[in-house]
């Protein structure tokens, strides 16, 4: 069984270290801010590079988790502005669309870690706490191989607006073999 990492809950006269979440994606962003409310943190939430940058500028936080690629341009933005208003922030960069170019540039503009959706609040946690260089611990219960292609390929499919042909081009695949695909269940974690 594996520890959950807590922020030190705050003494007498304390203030539990702030945490700006920026993510576009409602649902995730508002379970993501009770999840790390309930580990300690003060969190703040935008939905935006725009609102994210000016949260930034007006109340550095201590923490930050943003999203790669948001509505209104990239997280990157945000991850400057961060380190422009406060240089000790903790930030850590979550993206759909992992790939090693878009993890250096994350870990160029300042970003501590950078972690491929879906993360549960245990993970960012633990990210954002740790200290030194080792790595954090494997998930318990990662994602089957089968899962992460599944994930991907709905993605992409809904990016290219639900058409078939243009993902099946994106994706270098049949179309055929990709109708087959989407037309199955998602398979078990």
């Amino acid at each position: 069984m594996t520890t959950v990492p807590t922020c030190a809950p705050p003494g007498a006269g304390e203030a539990r270290p702030t945490l700006l979440l920026v993510d576009d994606d409602a649902p995730l962003r508002e379970r993501l801010a009770r999840a790390l409310d309930q580990r300690g943190f003060a969190v703040t939430t935008a939905d935006s590079v725009g609102a994210g940058v000016k949260l930034a500028s007006s109340a550095p936080p201590d923490f930050a988790v943003v999203d790669l690629r948001l509505g209104d341009g990239s997280g990157l933005d945000v991850v400057a502005a961060l380190r422009a208003a406060r240089a000790d922030v903790r930030v850590v960069m979550l993206t759909g669309y992992g790939n090693i170019a878009t993890a250096v540039a994350a870990v160029k503009a300042g970003a501590v870690d950078y972690l491929s959706k879906p993360a549960d609040a245990d993970t960012i946690a633990a990210a954002l706490l740790a200290t030194g260089t080792a790595l954090p611990p494997p998930p318990e219960e990662p994602m089957s191989a089968d899962r992460v292609r599944w994930e991907h390929i709905q993605r992409v499919y809904e990016q290219c607006d639900r058409n078939v042909s243009e993902t099946a081009r994106r994706l270098r695949m049949h179309r055929r073999t990709l109708q087959r695909i989407l037309g199955k269940h998602a398979p078990r974690a």
